[in-house]
């Protein structure tokens, strides 16, 4: 019944796909699948491990539908901002270990969603990660201004959304944002989506 996303289950691992071509970017629609198949993932027994990921190798998620957000009303708006910061609550709490396999650009609220797993795996030069929300006059309302002040510190974490610098995944682990960066030798003839797969077995 999935439209924004598929869910699948094999060997353990529930995999969320988020399909809204080009950027994999997330509606009120999408966040209420993701709310149901990370249920769904919570309550099966035989699910340990949950991988999130963005359908194409373009991109992991590049946040909001900003088109879907130039038309509605504030009252709208506020409770579509507040729906996804429940849903990614409930993914980082879920006692299943999460893992963001970022395959392309994570940007926005996308990374937002990738800072509600417990671990990131990012293919090497596959894009960039930051939070820019700060060019559009707004700030990261999906609880990355908690998650990356945990994960980063304080100062950090204000200076990456003072600038809305973007960085590459290889900088984003030297920070510690990025748990794995995995090029071509760490693939081994492998695509990203089978390491991943392998690597949350």
């Amino acid at each position: 019944s999935y439209s924004r996303i598929s869910y699948t289950v094999e060997s353990g691992i529930a995999e969320i796909e988020l399909r809204d071509p080009p950027a994999n970017t997330y509606s009120y629609e999408m966040m209420r699948e993701i709310d149901e198949a990370v249920l769904a993932a919570r309550m099966d027994r035989d699910v340990h491990v949950i991988v999130i990921r963005g359908a194409g190798e373009k991109f992991f998620c590049a946040g909001a539908n900003i088109a879907m957000l130039t038309g509605a009303d504030p009252e709208w708006k506020y409770y579509f901002c507040l729906h996804p910061t429940e849903t990614m609550t409930g993914l980082e709490q879920t006692p299943k270990l999460v893992i963001a396999a970022l395959n392309g650009h994570c940007v926005g609220g996308g990374l937002e969603v990738a800072l509600a797993a417990d671990l990131r795996v990012a293919r090497k030069d596959a894009g960039r990660i930051g939070l820019p929300e700060v060019k559009l006059g707004v700030l990261p309302g999906t609880g990355g201004t908690q998650r990356l002040a945990r994960l980063l510190g304080k100062a950090k974490s204000i200076e990456l959304m003072a600038t809305g610098r973007l960085m590459a995944f290889d900088e984003a682990r030297a920070l510690g944002l990025v748990n794995q960066v995995w090029g071509e030798e760490q693939l081994n003839g492998r695509s990203f989506r089978d390491a991943v797969l392998d690597y949350a077995r």
